[in-house]
């Protein structure tokens, strides 16, 4: 059974960091493309960020390019997402995605954690 895993979470000050982390298992590709999404209320669901297998390939969204940072081990299953200068706009809930292609269109994603809430405050 495929199942991913987020953590890091929290309520977090403007213009603060936090960092993010999504543990896959049970993928039946070692070569799987993750990613990560956003869904701020009443909002629909964004692309944020997203990488490929080797971790040498990176995509970002407009509204964090420059602010986050993903990343993740060679052929590893875990990926990250380093997020600093956090603006009110960036409150959440983050979903780490796995899938056949480093993209940001989410139905090429297979598999779906059920999310982590980043609530950025002053």
């Amino acid at each position: 059974q495929t199942q991913l895993v987020e953590s890091g979470g929290g309520l977090v000050q403007t213009g603060g960091s936090l960092r993010l982390s999504c543990e896959a298992s049970g993928l039946t590709s070692s070569r799987s493309a993750m990613g990560w999404f956003r869904q701020a209320p009443g909002k629909e669901r964004e692309f944020v960020a997203a990488i490929n297998w080797s971790g040498d390939n990176a995509y970002y969204g407009d509204a964090v390019r420059g602010r986050f940072t993903i990343s993740r081990p060679y052929a590893e299953n875990t990926v990250y997402l380093q997020m600093n200068i956090l603006k009110d706009e960036d409150t959440a809930v983050y979903y780490c995605a796995a899938g056949r292609l480093t993209t940001p269109i989410q139905r090429f994603y297979d598999y779906w954690g059920q999310g982590t809430q980043v609530t950025v405050s002053s």
